[in-house]
């Protein structure tokens, strides 16, 4: 098992990182997320906005791990459930992926939130937990699997601010 983590402070408010956020998926600029499905939305009594949708993905393995795995299947499903709390001002979503479960899983949460400091500014807390199971070189491999997220990570957050420049223009002309 490899636990990973990671913060970021994003120069924009709690509002705008979460629009953006629930829309970053689909988009040119992460061609593996192929689908996005919508299964069940809602809003609860205290007036929190509940998601769950299925996240279609093609990730183009390495050979090496695909042997290592023993499969060639690259397409694989998460399943994600977040919630939108407009009053305390905290989104958290996690996800799971449900395909290839006897060999891999990946349990995800990001948590956004204002600055304690800075109500202009939003913290993106994130965090994984990769397990690989049943194959030799596990270690090796939920350490691959851990850097490959900080590199998505790293390109998420540019993702961000593609929506954030996108929802800027969609505001201004009213």
């Amino acid at each position: 098992m490899k636990i990973w983590s990671t913060e970021h402070v994003f120069s924009y408010p709690w509002e705008t990182v979460i629009k953006a956020a629930m829309r970053k998926y689909p988009n040119p600029m992460n061609p593996n997320v192929v689908g996005v499905d919508v299964l069940d939305r809602s809003l609860d009594a205290e007036g929190r906005l509940h998601s769950h949708r299925l996240l279609s993905t093609e990730w183009g393995l390495p050979s090496i791990v695909r042997a290592i795995l023993g499969t060639n299947h690259t397409q694989t499903y998460v399943k994600e459930h977040s919630i939108v709390d407009p009053e305390e001002k905290k989104m958290e979503l996690c996800s799971t992926n449900i395909t290839l479960t006897n060999l891999i899983s990946v349990d995800e949460r990001l948590l956004y939130t204002p600055h304690p400091d800075n109500p202009n500014v939003t913290v993106l807390t994130q965090e994984a937990i990769i397990t690989v199971k049943g194959v030799s070189l596990s270690s090796y491999l939920e350490g691959m699997m851990a850097r490959r997220m900080s590199a998505n990570a790293r390109k998420n957050r540019t993702e961000h601010q593609v929506c954030f420049l996108w929802l800027h223009l969609i505001n201004r002309r009213g």
